[in-house]
């Protein structure tokens, strides 16, 4: 455990977890919170960055960090981004330091969607937005073959459920995808919710089901959608999955992959050690921020072998 973890995780046990203990979930203050505290990477050299948040965007609302070499070619593989924040805050903005990691590190170009949030728009909304802006890439010109989806946290089971609801629909799947802590369970039901509260850093056990019930409504918590733990996993891309050992969602993670894995797909499993949940977010402050993105980039670069000679990945600087 590097000194910089320990810091993060003092930080956030004094000043984000005393927030999750509480009886109920205000989305107006978590955004509230979010807002005064995001910090935001400088964008890489040699890449540009595109805002596209007005309402005539979607379903490609969000934000685009190109390659400037070269925007615009099929071949340069396109990870669409999906950001955690328990589907009630957060956004593209607040996920910078990962979606600028992922891009620097593989060459790729990165979607960061800025998805409809609980409780103004609960599912499925998040994953009716999240299926149209593949639909869109698609469309537009992307190979599925070159194009891997990723999230952290509520993003990481939204692209899960993503995946699972194209398949379902018939659509070209993509060549992977990035899973970091996902929230895969909206039921709760994982036995690190009890034997992880006190140790995870960031969340209190009982803060999943309340978070929960905001974005599910009437759903069901174990609608396959909402919660793709409980989808049948067959014929899904290769998955590249992180948790941290001490979080509460790492049962979210390990039975994921589990299931995946028994339904013949292609997974890889890491769990690392004293980390906060979606460690990743601290990048490039955290030592192990930076080698989980590293081992991230690895696997795009295994799945996504199409690439335009002109841009070689790592190419690029964080600076």
């Amino acid at each position: 455990m590097s000194w910089q973890s320990a810091l993060a995780c003092w930080i956030l046990r004094r000043h984000f977890l005393p927030h999750t203990q509480r009886p109920e979930v205000s989305a107006e203050h978590a955004r509230a919170m979010t807002a005064k505290r995001v910090w935001s990477p400088r964008v890489p050299r040699g890449w540009q960055l595109r805002e596209q948040y007005g309402e005539s965007d979607r379903p490609l609302r969000g934000e685009w960090l190109d390659p400037v070499a070269t925007v615009g070619s099929a071949r340069v593989p396109t990870i669409l981004y999906l950001h955690g924040g328990g589907y009630y805050f957060c956004s593209p903005r607040t996920h910078r330091a990962v979606s600028f990691g992922l891009a620097a590190r593989t060459g790729a170009r990165v979607f960061s969607l800025d998805y409809r949030l609980a409780p103004e728009h609960r599912f499925p909304a998040a994953l009716d937005d999240a299926t149209a802006a593949y639909r869109r890439l698609i469309a537009a010109g992307a190979l599925p073959q070159t194009v891997v989806i990723a999230g952290d946290s509520a993003g990481g089971g939204l692209a899960l459920a993503t995946l699972v609801a194209l398949r379902d629909a018939g659509d070209p799947l993509p060549a992977g995808a990035l899973l970091f802590s996902p929230w895969t369970d909206l039921a709760a039901t994982g036995a690190s919710i009890q034997t992880n509260d006190g140790a995870d850093p960031m969340f209190s056990g009982a803060s999943v089901a309340r978070a929960a019930k905001l974005y599910l409504g009437d759903t069901p918590a174990t609608h396959p959608y909402a919660s793709p733990l409980y989808a049948d996993m067959r014929n899904l891309p290769p998955l590249f999955i992180q948790a941290a050992s001490t979080e509460v969602l790492l049962d979210d993670a390990r039975r994921a992959a589990a299931r995946a894995t028994q339904a013949g797909v292609a997974v890889e499993f890491e769990v690392w050690p004293k980390v906060p949940h979606a460690w990743h977010l601290w990048s490039p402050f955290l030592p192990e921020a930076r080698r989980a993105l590293d081992d991230a980039a690895h696997f795009v670069r295994r799945v996504t072998p199409l690439r335009d000679a002109a841009q070689t990945p790592g190419k690029a600087s964080m600076a």
